[in-house]
């Protein structure tokens, strides 16, 4: 009988392997499934984070703190790290079709050690400097509560630097066309900080759970590479022409994700300076329209970004006009109605997720207007992964 599931499973891997090798498109939509799955599967024990954070904090003054402290963390995190990541993908693609996989893999180390070192400086600016800028994003915060604030800060800030690794190492392997493995290994963070507030219950084990998840995150993808043979994660192999077209490509980027990203820091500012609870309330609404939207953006994003890359390494601009054609009319295909929905059936979806346990009625009917604000953004945000 076991036998029988082995030859069952790998005859079927050997017809999806034969029938995605038919074409581009095929290739990308099997990786738009594979990534869309355990992107699903990770962002379910996400989600399920949150409704014990729901449970165990609602919308209390310790929960606002935590927010406030990882703002600016995730907000580096997202400015950075997501820019580098685009950066790294095409150059790195270039580099293989052209140079052949040890000046890419060469490329990879550099990158990281550039990154990391800009990350690092980052880190100690953001610590260095909390006690004056969270005065100003925390201005509705009393004295203990901001002194809360910073101390949760201070714990959190190693997140910048692993979240860096993290993204880097994932992207290589997404360079590679490995999607499975950096789409689930997110699950690990979310478990970690659940196990941490079941047993610790405190503030703080939201922050512990952040910073040893990403550690563990980190160190598995790392042997995911070592195991495709890239055993060397950190070095120094100049400031030759690859390196410099990712830096190039990155200041663009950098400079539109600290246009958007800021939004939200803006947002969770003047939420602050509203009566406690308001960040955690702007927080809930921004997470449950999160779980769709991330799972179809990293789908069709993560699983594009390497076979268009490769496209125009070949100069093949023709192709690539018209992926880019297809997939936009694919992504508005999909988002509009998406949102509509989400829209429809934003409180009854709220009520039936987060009520419970600290998370009141009344925070229920509020997280609900907020979330249904935020979902008109659905179709322009996939337009952009």
């Amino acid at each position: 009988m076991l036998m029988t599931i082995r030859e069952s499973f790998r005859s079927f891997l050997t017809a999806y392997s034969n029938w995605k090798g038919a074409s581009t498109h095929r290739r990308i939509l099997g990786a738009a499934v594979i990534v869309a799955i355990f992107t699903a599967a990770a962002k379910v024990v996400f989600f399920a984070k949150e409704l014990v954070v729901a449970w165990q904090f609602g919308t209390l003054d310790l929960l606002d703190a935590f927010l406030i402290a990882y703002a600016v963390p995730s907000f580096a995190v997202n400015l950075i790290t997501g820019s580098f990541n685009a950066a790294l993908i095409p150059a790195y693609v270039q580099a293989r079709e052209d140079q052949g996989h040890t000046s890419a893999n060469g490329l990879y180390a550099s990158a990281m050690t550039l990154g990391i070192l800009l990350l690092t400086i980052c880190t100690g600016l953001i610590v260095v400097l909390a006690p004056f800028y969270l005065r100003i994003l925390a201005s509705g915060f009393d004295q203990d509560k901001l002194s809360l604030t910073i101390n949760l800060l201070y714990l959190v800030s190693p997140v910048i630097i692993l979240s860096g690794i993290t993204t880097i190492r994932g992207a290589i392997l997404n360079a590679g066309e490995k999607f499975a493995v950096p789409a689930l290994i997110p699950v690990i963070t979310p478990v970690m900080t659940i196990a941490f507030i079941l047993m610790v219950g405190n503030i703080y084990s939201l922050a512990l759970g952040l910073v040893i998840g990403q550690m563990t995150e980190a160190f598995l993808l790392g042997v995911a590479l070592k195991r495709r043979g890239i055993i060397r994660s950190f070095g120094w192999h100049g400031f030759d022409a690859s390196l410099r077209q990712v830096v190039q490509q990155f200041l663009p980027m950098v400079a539109g994700a600290f246009l958007m990203g800021s939004t939200q820091l803006v947002d969770q500012a003047f939420a602050a300076s509203l009566p406690a609870g308001n960040v955690s309330i702007l927080g809930y609404g921004n997470k449950v329209i999160s779980f769709p939207l991330q799972i179809a953006a990293m789908a069709i994003g993560t699983s594009v970004l390497p076979y268009f890359s490769a496209m125009l390494a070949r100069n093949d601009w023709l192709a690539a006009r018209q992926m880019l054609s297809r997939y936009l009319k694919l992504i508005f295909l999909l988002a509009v109605p998406a949102t509509l929905l989400l829209i429809l059936f934003s409180e009854p979806l709220v009520r039936l997720l987060l009520q419970r346990g600290a998370f009141t009625a009344a925070d229920a009917k509020i997280v609900a207007d907020v979330q249904a604000m935020e979902r008109y953004k659905f179709p322009f945000t996939w337009v952009g992964f």
